[in-house]
């Protein structure tokens, strides 16, 4: 049919026992736009990330064919007649969501408004996708689940990661003292390079160093405000399974170099906390929460304003040694 147009998609299929992927290219068609609040996009960039078939199982999202690659960035072709906040030639750049059609794998995509957000001029299109996903979480957990302000301490796990070098950024930004872990030379003398610096790189890859000590160490004795952790050990190390047992700190570390009104954002899903530990927490009237990878998918009008908070406060700012 005349102004129709064929082309290929990356999907990826699971097996009866979902653990292995099959990983393909389909053809499909680049229908007219026709929903209203929706924004057809040419893809000049698009990130590929773990894809978490769990909590694809877990939402019941059963399909013959997943869509691959959800970070994306491009120019606006078209938009339907109820989009508000883009226009036609506009940069953008946004998250596809878990129920996305569309691979961002692909020449062109659609996707609804609440899903993208303008792209700063002085941000490239790589940049843009690779960097949007663990922007939105370390905004997420610096800003809405911890509240960090000026002169606070944060302590990021695993500093040398995607995650851990925007979470750095950002509390620099918001005039924090930061400190981090190293898990390798390499990552010791990365962190070490930063500027504004770091108040202290705990470098954690022989196993030697207590965490807790030098945190408190470095606060005289306070404890930090803010824990941003990359995984914790929920037990002892003789009763952990082998792969947890990867220089990640104890549950008891993180409760004892928090400090008095503390806030500990934790990626470990299945956290136990033990009475003990709870009332521990009590005491110092502590906070926990947790730090969901796709909590943006929970709400798309809430998505659309944390990739652009996050995105205002990156153009302009110094993301190049990252990269």
């Amino acid at each position: 049919m005349e102004g129709r147009v064929t082309m290929k998609g990356l999907y990826f299929q699971q097996n009866s026992t979902n653990e292995e992927m099959t990983f393909l290219f389909q053809e499909r068609e680049n229908l007219p736009l026709t929903e209203d609040n929706f924004v057809k996009l040419q893809v000049k960039a698009c990130a590929l990330s773990q894809i978490n078939t769990k909590l694809l199982t877990e939402m019941k999202m059963k399909k013959d064919f997943f869509p691959v690659g959800r970070e994306i960035a491009g120019t606006v072709l078209d938009v339907g007649n109820k989009v508000s906040f883009f226009q036609p030639d506009d940069e953008v750049v946004g998250i596809l969501p878990l129920d996305s059609e569309d691979p961002g794998l692909c020449e062109i995509v659609r996707v609804h408004e609440h899903y993208l957000v303008h792209k700063p001029e002085k941000v490239t299109w790589t940049e843009a996708a690779g960097t949007i996903r663990d922007g939105v979480r370390a905004y997420t957990a610096l800003h809405y689940l911890s509240h960090l302000s000026p002169g606070k301490s944060v302590l990021i796990m695993d500093g040398a990661s995607a995650f851990g070098t925007i979470a750095i950024q950002l509390a620099h930004h918001r005039g924090a003292k930061v400190i981090s872990t190293a898990c390798s030379l390499e990552d010791k003398q990365c962190l070490e390079r930063l500027r504004p610096s770091i108040a202290r790189v705990i470098d954690v890859s022989n196993g030697k160093v207590h965490v807790a000590e030098s945190c408190l160490e470095e606060t005289g004795g306070l404890g930090v405000d803010i824990v941003l952790d990359a995984g914790v050990r929920l037990y002892n190390k003789d009763d952990e399974p082998a792969v947890k047992l990867q220089l990640l700190p104890h549950k008891h570390d993180i409760i004892t170099l928090l400090g008095v009104g503390g806030h500990w954002v934790t990626t470990e899903e299945n956290l136990q906390l033990d009475p003990p530990d709870s009332h521990c927490l009590f005491l110092k009237g502590a906070t926990v929460a947790f730090l969901n990878d796709e909590v943006w998918n929970l709400s798309n009008v809430q998505q659309g304003k944390y990739l652009s908070t996050y995105l205002k406060r990156c153009d302009g700012e110094a993301l190049d040694w990252y990269f």
